[in-house]
């Protein structure tokens, strides 16, 4: 089969096209034929080998696939068959790959109305959204939330899971399209980021309250105007961050409001659980859709991991594996 494998850590061009023998499952594993794979900032903080927890090399990179169920090896009963459309929460052996081996706790169906594309989306989008707004966040119906940089993955999917949980949205984007797509999936308010200032409308739509709950993509540049636009007493949950940023504590005492972390592989088991079991229910109900920005083939999987870092892209990137 073919597969993307990196025998050295670098930039893009260490992303390489290879065959490599086609895995087969121990007892346990599922293999999955992949269809499309999901690109994530993870992947290229690990490609680059900053990241806190790097492979053994060499590896097959990404976390996130939509596929078909090619065969199953369990001790027990299994839900799932071989030739069902699947979605992964995480593999075995890497998604940039024409298939991929899994345990049972990583495959979930496949909703009939989803392409494998957007199937690709879900994964690591989806539960660190859920784990940000709810997890972290303590998220309720008929709060605020403020969602930064909210046109990439992770951010519309907190979009929408904020909207099916009652809560009011206001999110940003740094492009027109970014911003009507923010609007078409039920965001309040929506602001431009490249403009001076933009975040002083939410003292009126707020009432000068604050807003309850702020999603942080880019903390770096954000946190200190965050921290001035927070409720007392609210929350801000960092997701990313390309650097350090000077605060003063002082800002802390007067709102009396959280700055808490996320980092997905903290994760509990039970919380990974919870997390995927809300996505399925929304996948499953309709009121999560994803988006799917750009589309690459895997022999191009180095211009999908410069995509997935380029300012102003919407929606998820994704790598196409296999041609239906």
């Amino acid at each position: 089969m073919k597969a993307i494998r990196v025998s050295s850590f670098g930039e893009p061009e260490v992303l390489k096209l290879a065959d490599v023998p086609d895995p087969v499952p121990a007892m346990d594993q599922i293999l999955v034929e992949v269809m499309a794979a999901g690109v994530n900032p993870v992947d290229t903080y690990i490609r680059s080998g900053v990241y806190a927890r790097l492979p053994d090399l060499p590896y097959t990179p990404g976390l996130d696939a939509a596929g078909i169920i090619r065969g199953i090896e369990c001790t027990g009963s299994c839900a799932l068959n071989v030739g069902d459309r699947v979605w992964l929460s995480g593999n075995l052996g890497g998604a940039y790959a024409e298939m991929t081996l899994c345990a049972p706790s990583q495959v979930h169906r496949l909703p009939d109305r989803l392409t494998f594309q957007q199937g690709a989306s879900i994964g690591v989008a989806y539960a660190t959204a859920y784990r940000a707004l709810f997890q972290r966040g303590n998220g309720k119906p008929g709060k605020t939330v403020l969602i930064h940089g909210a046109t990439g993955g992770v951010g519309l999917a907190a979009v929408q899971f904020a909207r099916a949980a009652g809560m009011r949205v206001f999110a940003t984007g740094g492009t027109a399209a970014g911003r009507a797509e923010l609007e078409a999936h039920g965001a309040a308010h929506v602001l431009d980021h490249t403009k001076e200032g933009y975040l002083e409308p939410l003292r009126e739509w707020t009432h000068g309250h604050g807003v309850d709950l702020i999603i942080e993509m880019l903390a770096n540049v954000n946190l200190p105007n965050d921290l001035n636009h927070v409720a007392r007493g609210g929350c801000i949950v960092i997701v990313g961050s390309r650097g350090n940023v000077e605060v003063s504590p002082r800002i802390f005492m007067q709102r009396e409001c959280d700055v808490r972390g996320l980092m997905l592989f903290n994760a509990t088991p039970a919380e990974i659980r919870e997390a995927v079991a809300a996505v399925q229910g929304g996948l499953e109900s309709g009121a999560l859709t994803p988006v799917v920005g750009a589309d690459f083939p895997l022999a191009e999987a180095s211009a999908a991991h410069a995509a997935v870092m380029a300012p102003g892209h919407r929606g998820k990137v994704v790598i196409t594996c296999r041609t239906t």
